[in-house]
């Protein structure tokens, strides 16, 4: 089937219609991983065994069981138990709890690269620690995983299509639908792709432009 510049001009604009779907649904998805790891981690360093071994079994858990397994359970189980969520929240919810597993470590990674003379001088100096973790450990240990997280933010951008699987409205459903109605697949899975490619990009580069304005030690 040859390439129609015509109907990728057709199609073009309901393609675009959808992607700030796709946009939010990440963007969304990062903000509740970013807010849910740190105190996850907490939990996990927690000093208290009952805490650390059950906030550890659960990211091992949820990191090692599919993305889409807990997009179903969370839209089609949770209803069960009383717990209706729109097509979009359970998409945002179960995408932001997956990649706050993987949060936790990324912010795990900064905590101990902190100096432990920093730990010493803080509790010299009697602060509390909420002191401790607010003013001297976490502005420490943020900027050097910064672009760490912009990738995992770039990496959910380019997950949202498995959303699908639980009805969400997204680019790449979008496409399969426009597909299946004319037969046409080239054109509308090439624009996705472009779409994904420009956005990811974008990304990418405001997430660099980001890191240069972070301070440095």
């Amino acid at each position: 089937m040859n390439w129609s510049w015509e109907y990728a001009r057709d199609i073009l604009p309901q393609l675009l219609a959808v992607l700030p779907v796709t946009i939010s649904a990440a963007l969304c998805g990062f903000a509740l991983a970013a807010v849910l790891g740190l105190p996850l981690e907490a939990g996990k360093r927690s000093k208290r065994k009952a805490v650390s071994r059950t906030v550890a079994f659960a990211l091992e858990l949820i990191r090692s069981t599919p993305l889409l397994i807990q997009l179903l359970l969370l839209f089609y189980a949770l209803p069960q138990y009383g717990i209706s969520l729109s097509p979009f929240a359970a998409g945002t919810l179960g995408l932001g709890i997956h990649y706050a597993a993987y949060m936790a470590e990324v912010y795990r990674s900064g905590i101990e690269a902190v100096p432990a003379g920093q730990w010493e001088a803080a509790k010299s100096l009697n602060f509390t620690p909420r002191q401790t973790w607010f003013r001297i450990i976490l502005p420490q240990a943020i900027p050097p995983v910064f672009p760490v997280m912009g990738n995992y933010l770039i990496v959910m951008f380019k997950e949202t299509p498995i959303l699908s699987a639980i009805t969400v409205v997204e680019m790449l459903q979008t496409a399969k639908s426009l597909g299946s109605a004319s037969f046409r697949y080239i054109e509308a899975f090439t624009l996705v792709g472009l779409l994904f490619f420009a956005v990811s990009y974008g990304s990418a580069l405001l997430v660099k432009r980001l890191e240069l304005g972070l301070p440095r030690k």
